[in-house]
């Protein structure tokens, strides 16, 4: 399991869970259950992990739990 931050949400308008992953640019998944929105993340991660790889893009480490300013 990869261990970049992951923030998932019920969409009314999709009516599907999305996954987003902060770190990873563009990088979404999503799912009729929250389950598999979250088992989707992780494939959509390894795609854009793969893809970035391919063309030389940086990766950037995993952060964790970002810190919100209020």
């Amino acid at each position: 399991m990869y261990k970049y931050e992951t923030i998932i949400y019920w969409s009314e308008s999709d009516q599907a869970y999305l996954a987003e992953i902060p770190e990873l640019p563009g990088c979404m998944a999503h799912g009729g259950s929250y389950e598999t929105a979250l088992a989707n993340s992780q494939a959509a991660i390894h795609l854009w992990l793969d893809t970035a790889a391919e063309f030389g893009d940086p990766i950037p480490q995993p952060k964790g739990r970002r810190l919100m300013y209020a």
